[in-house]
């Protein structure tokens, strides 16, 4: 597969597909960790004296004040202030302001496109993979670059509709993400899987590809009560995934060994971040009792597993994160983690922004900028972004 690497870039128009979906709050960018993994793939294209065309999603597009909130002109005041670098900003998605732009460009300079998923207003031509969007897109440049992970499970106009018509190759971001979790394929034993996060239900595909590979799965978050409710335990008002009780237990049932729940949990009678809370036994919850962190004896169970580990991969928190009173379970096992020099791949989605917010993700061997792209890759799933590259 061919990397950005691979081209002759002087003086061709490059169109990087990047992954700026930053989160917003009241005009401000809570985190711009996706748009400072996207530099090394621009500044190289720019020691390159490539004229540079990006285009990015931001937020989702379903009504016109959606328009306003997820206005990429923000993105191109931030990258303006990385790169030390005036970016030409476009607020056109297609048309002759961009077609105007795009001819004037000189060799380093670097233009955005306004956010691909306005076209979603009218009929999703951006998420449907709309083939004359794509095409137009393509007209605009001479290469096209996927260095967006994060959508790379997408069937996008801005990703596999460009690459139909243009020489592609992936970005170093994608290129790296790529190798880390590749790695995980043939890695240094023991091997231990982390889950957690709500749902059983979005990681089944991932439990069941990889289980015969890990030596255990430690699975805490609120993911655990449904595999303890079908264990046969009472997890009060805990949550529950209904529709995959019978999955758990069957799986539980043939990998009784590997697979390791918690003992005990911080429980709440609400959720929110309350000071009343009560440490339990599994056994011990009460009907009106809310499980959001697992608990102490949980912590230094997992770490006991963990002490041994050369590899770990790990999807979702093992609690309530965001709620100061429940972030202890999953910020202990990241320091414990760190502290052993555990070569970890944490896979995208919130416990990224956990390790982040823990000030410990940059001692993490790789942290993936994909959520649903690393869950599906690591089910074993073809991911059209990718396979339209190849």
């Amino acid at each position: 597969m061919k990397t950005v690497k691979d081209f002759e870039l002087n003086n061709k128009k490059v169109i990087i597909r990047c992954d700026f979906n930053v989160p917003l709050k009241n005009g401000k960018i809570l985190d711009d960790s996706r748009i400072i993994s996207s530099l090394e793939t621009i500044k190289y294209c720019l020691a390159q004296n490539a004229k540079i065309i990006l285009l990015s999603h931001l937020g989702r597009i379903k009504e016109p004040k959606d328009l306003v909130k997820n206005d990429m002109k923000i993105v191109a005041k931030h990258l303006e202030k990385l790169l030390n670098k005036k970016i030409i900003f476009v607020n056109q998605t297609r048309g002759k302001e961009l077609d105007d732009a795009v001819k004037k460009l000189k060799s380093q300079d670097v233009l955005l496109i306004q956010n691909t998923r306005y076209e979603d207003l009218d009929g999703q031509k951006e998420s449907s993979n709309d083939l004359e969007l794509g095409k137009y897109w393509a007209s605009l440049g001479d290469i096209f670059i996927n260095d967006a992970f994060g959508t790379i499970h997408r069937e996008h106009a801005s990703n596999v509709g460009i690459s139909s018509h243009l020489p592609h190759g992936i970005g170093l971001l994608v290129e790296k993400e790529l190798n880390a979790l590749s790695y995980l394929n043939s890695c240094d034993k023991p091997f231990i899987i982390i889950l957690g996060g709500a749902k059983v239900s979005d990681k089944i595909g991932v439990i069941k590809n990889l289980i015969k590979k890990a030596d255990y799965i430690l699975i805490g978050g609120g993911m655990a009560f449904t595999f303890l409710h079908s264990e046969g335990f009472s997890v009060g008002a805990s949550l529950i995934d209904k529709d995959n009780i019978d999955f758990c237990s069957n799986i539980l049932k043939k990998y009784e060994e590997k697979i390791i729940l918690p003992v005990d949990v911080l429980t709440a009678h609400e959720y929110k971040d309350t000071g009343k809370l009560k440490t339990k036994m599994i056994s011990e919850i009460e009907t009106d009792e809310i499980g959001l962190d697992i608990g102490p004896n949980t912590v230094e169970i997992f770490q006991n597993y963990l002490k041994n580990a050369k590899t770990v991969l790990w999807n979702g928190p093992l609690g309530v994160y965001e709620f100061e009173h429940f972030k202890n379970g999953t910020n202990s096992i990241l320091k414990y983690i760190v502290a052993n020099n555990i070569k970890t791949v944490l896979g995208g989605g919130d416990i990224v922004a956990a390790a982040a917010k823990a000030k410990v993700k940059d001692k993490i061997y790789h942290a993936s900028t994909g959520g649903g792209a690393t869950l599906e890759f690591l089910e074993g799933k073809k991911l059209p972004g990718l396979e339209a590259i190849k």
